[in-house]
């Protein structure tokens, strides 16, 4: 399960080994073989070795191509990190992180790297035509040398209550004890046809090495599209794919307007989700129109994936009224295990809320060259997560943020990262940025803000400002003008009054911007 020495290009070998011929990922070119992906792998770990010093990382930025896939293991197989960007965030974003990580070259799609340039770096880029033309010159590429399981091998930027993300440090041996996770509270059929919708910048991913370390093919999606969807299902005859509730919330607007795409995924049989909340009315009409086994991870990408899953079983139960296990999180897989605390560090009762901690082989190494911040988040040998939950007979409850974390559509937005944007436009005074409920995307980001002496606030040219310095999704979809912040004695602003304030007079949000 774990590959040759608990590696990720172990895994890739092992599975190669035994089943050659097997198909390991399918994108828009076509069919790679695990063994076609094994002569790959170790194509790119010679490259490196000849490009970059050992401990020099490896970035990549670009939508989902085969290329990723590579490079998920042939960047650790020679010993160096693999550095994800999302293509989604602003090239200066992007750029300060390639600075952070010390990344040596960056290797990716052609229009990103041609943002990127635009913004002056001088780093060595590869786009993927290029890159492939490397790997198709090494005919026979030597076997992968033995690389230690508690190196980093992949490094997330994931988003925090602070205007800089930290770099989450995953190993071998943590990404693959998310996949161990994930096979023991989530099998893997033999027959197992998997598309992966989400972009492979995210942890998500883990999902790409869970499906290959039982020998099942992944198919890529670029972006989903709901009709691109039911086609990809129907060609390829997918059995199981993760979709977030935005993805869901279309998917099922598409088969109501076009019943005849219901047809298209006969061969589906089971939808996982994560990443943010799924609305229960939406969990039953999708139930009602799929007929599909449904299963909910929770995780970080400072678990190298999920950790905590309420699975199908447990969704037909609360789908046939037992509606409060539609509200659970779940239970912890094999080999987790979860703490719920005061801000004393004293565990809760049962039933009482208290911050997730857990302790598992997944936890992330660290945080990239931030050892304050690494020491809060691990301190005691447990990860704290930030986030408050209860348990109710044995099952997780997650129910609020101790981060002020806005997740909209699948992403993470730090709210005090968006408060900066918005306090460098001339006409704000002060802002306070929240999440409000969604329907389609869990939550909008929400500007709640404070105009200077004199001024007046055009919420369209706020919004313009804003796109112009961070990624779309971290700009507010709606603005609201008060008079004044609630805060605290000491200054700082009670945003879980403003919540409240909007939940109960969502009529101040006006139209989504």
């Amino acid at each position: 399960m774990n590959g040759r020495a608990g590696t990720l290009a172990g895994l890739i070998e092992d599975v190669a080994a035994h089943q050659p011929d097997a198909v390991a990922v399918i994108d828009d070119a076509g069919a790679v073989t695990f063994a076609e992906l094994k002569q790959r792998v170790r194509a790119t770990e010679q490259i490196l070795r000849g490009l970059l010093d050992v401990d020099v990382p490896v970035a990549v930025i670009g939508p989902n191509e085969r290329t990723w896939v590579e490079l998920y293991y042939g960047v650790p197989a020679s010993g160096r990190t693999l550095v994800f960007l999302n293509h989604r965030l602003h090239a200066r974003e992007v750029l300060a992180m390639i600075e952070r990580s010390g990344a040596g070259i960056v290797i990716g799609d052609r229009g990103e790297l041609d943002r990127l340039l635009g913004e002056g770096t001088d780093l060595p880029l590869f786009d993927w035509e290029t890159w492939s033309g490397l790997i198709d010159g090494i005919e026979a590429p030597l076997a992968p040398n033995v690389v230690d399981p508690q190196r980093p091998a992949w490094l997330l930027f994931t988003s925090g209550t602070t205007a800089a993300p930290k770099g989450a440090l995953l190993t071998h041996s943590s990404i693959l004890a998310a996949v161990e996770a994930s096979a023991g509270a989530r099998p893997v059929d033999v027959d197992d046809v998997y598309v992966f919708p989400f972009p492979l910048c995210h942890v998500a991913g883990y999902n790409v090495v869970h499906r290959h370390a039982h020998g099942r093919p992944v198919v890529l999606m670029t972006g989903f599209a709901a009709a691109q969807f039911c086609d990809i299902v129907e060609r390829e005859q997918v059995t199981s794919t993760s979709l977030a509730a935005t993805m869901l919330a279309t998917l099922i607007d598409l088969i109501d307007a076009e019943p005849q795409r219901r047809g298209q995924l006969r061969s589906l049989r089971s939808i996982a989700y994560g990443a943010a909340p799924m609305p229960t009315p939406l969990l039953r009409r999708a139930d009602v129109l799929l007929g599909v086994d449904f299963a909910q991870g929770y995780g970080m990408t400072e678990l190298s994936g999920n950790a905590v899953f309420l699975n199908a079983d447990a969704h037909r139960r609360g789908l046939a009224g037992d509606a409060g296990l539609l509200e659970a999180a779940g239970q912890p897989a094999p080999g987790v295990e979860l703490r719920l605390v005061d801000d004393d560090g004293n565990e809760v009762a049962s039933g009482e809320v208290g911050e997730i901690l857990v302790r598992a082989p997944q936890v992330m190494l660290g945080y990239l060259n931030d050892q304050d911040a690494t020491e809060a988040a691990l301190h005691g040998g447990w990860l704290h997560t930030g986030d408050m939950g209860r348990m109710v007979e044995g099952w997780l409850h997650v129910v609020d943020r101790k981060k002020d974390i806005i997740i909209t559509g699948g992403e993470n937005v730090s709210s005090l990262e968006v408060e900066a944007a918005v306090l460098e436009y001339p006409s704000v005074a002060r802002v306070a940025v929240v999440g409000v409920p969604d329907q389609i995307w869990g939550e909008n980001v929400c500007a709640v803000v404070v105009a200077a002496p004199n001024c007046e606030i055009d919420a369209a040219a706020l919004t313009a400002s804003i796109r112009t310095k961070l990624a779309g999704f971290k700009v507010p979809r709606h603005v609201v003008v008060v008079d004044e912040l609630p805060v605290t004695a000491s200054g700082k602003v009670v945003k879980s009054e403003l919540r409240e304030r909007l939940a109960h007079s969502p009529e101040l949000l006006g139209k989504r911007l």
